[in-house]
Parts: structure tokens; C-alpha cells; sequence
């Protein structure tokens, strides 16, 4: 069902049609009171209503998916925090010179098992820089592997603003003059129902 094309059935009483625009497979009708958003082609609801008085602005902005962009800088951060952790922090010196093997009394004690675990506990330590700093590598390139597929995902979008909302995307159309349209609708001063295309309407006499 073309919607765009039917917005007169959503109308409420006195409530008239001052522009329609179609956008991508659906579109922006502005009547008195609100703006209606049709966007069967875009993530979540098929149908947005905004009153006039808060539609703060209509733009075109590049957007992509939030979740990659949130991932990849979540790994970026991680990864250049484990590389320079791993720099700067030598544990070899700390440990090179700690031996537990001259210990002799520890097999009559019952203990050898025990300072065999300690002194591997201790090479773990040795190498525990190169470690991070392998770990942070990997992050690294999976931080460049995520943001890239963010830069791919982002696309010229139709932003609505919203005050106390979240804001209307739409797809971008070819044409800028289709924002300038709905930004002279929206506003107080902008053309009449009578100025610009006639109303929609159930009323066979209007």
C-alpha cells in the first residue's frame, strides 16, 4: 500500500496536507500539525508522526551502523593500551635474576611441586610484555577490520531532528531542493495548504 500516496486516511479532523515528497520507497508528508515519515526501507517502524513544533531541522548526513563503530573503537582502545603497556613495561629484568631450583631442602618438604608451579609462574612473568603486546597487535587489526566495515555500512541519510526524540532517517534523495520543500513546510511561516498542493481529502466536494 502506497501510503505517501493515502496519507489523507491518517488525517485528523481539520487537519490538512501542506507538501508530500516522496524519498526513496517511501517519503515525508507535512500537513497543519505534524510531519509523517514513511520509511518502509529503513530499520524499525514503517510509519514516524512528529508535531511540527518539534521538528528542529531537516538535513542530509552521512550515518552508518553505531554498533560497528562502537565495537571497532572499543578494540582500538584496547589495543593501543595493551601496546603500550607492553612497551613500557619489561618484566624480564624483574625475574631474571629470581631462581627457585638451588632450593634443596623443598623435595624433603614436601614442597617441590609447589616451587615448580612458582618458577613457571615466573617465566609467564618474563614474557607477560611480549604477550600484551602480541594481544594488543591482534586488537589493533581487528579494530581496522571493524571501522572499515563501519565506513563501508555509512550512507547519505534524510535526518529529521527531533527535540525529546530520536531523530527520523530516511534515505537521501538525489535532489536537495526535496529538503528545502519540507523545511518550508515545517516551518510557521512556510507556504499554505493553498500554495502548494491541494489537500488530501475523503471529501468528494473539497
Amino acid at each position: 500500500m502506497d501510503w505517501v500516496e493515502r496519507a489523507g486516511d491518517l488525517l485528523y479532523d481539520g487537519e490538512s496536507i501542506r507538501e508530500h515528497v516522496r524519498v526513496g520507497d517511501g517519503g515525508v508528508v507535512v500537513t497543519s500539525h505534524r510531519l509523517l515519515a514513511f520509511t518502509p526501507d529503513r530499520d524499525g517502524p514503517n510509519f514516524r508522526q512528529v508535531d511540527r513544533p518539534n521538528v528542529e531541522g531537516v538535513d542530509r548526513r552521512s550515518a552508518g551502523n553505531a554498533d560497528f563503530l562502537e565495537q571497532g573503537v572499543k578494540a582500538l582502545v584496547a589495543g593501543v593500551v595493551l601496546v603500550v603497556a607492553g612497551q613500557m613495561v619489561s618484566l624480564d629484568g624483574l625475574v631474571a635474576g629470581v631462581s627457585l631450583d638451588g632450593v634443596g631442602s623443598a623435595g624433603a618438604m614436601g614442597l617441590g611441586g609447589m616451587l615448580g608451579l612458582l618458577q613457571g609462574l615466573l617465566r609467564l612473568l618474563a614474557q607477560l610484555d611480549d604477550i600484551m603486546t602480541l594481544f594488543g597487535g591482534l586488537a589493533l587489526a581487528l579494530a581496522a577490520v571493524v571501522l572499515g566495515v563501519y565506513l563501508w555500512s555509512r550512507e547519505a541519510v534524510l535526518v529529521v531532528s527531533v527535540a525529546g526524540g530520536d531523530d527520523v532517517e530516511l534515505s537521501a534523495p538525489e535532489d536537495d531542493t526535496v529538503l528545502e520543500r519540507i523545511r518550508a513546510a515545517v516551518r510557521p511561516d512556510g507556504p499554505s495548504s493553498a500554495a502548494s498542493e491541494p489537500p488530501v481529502t475523503d471529501d468528494p466536494l473539497a
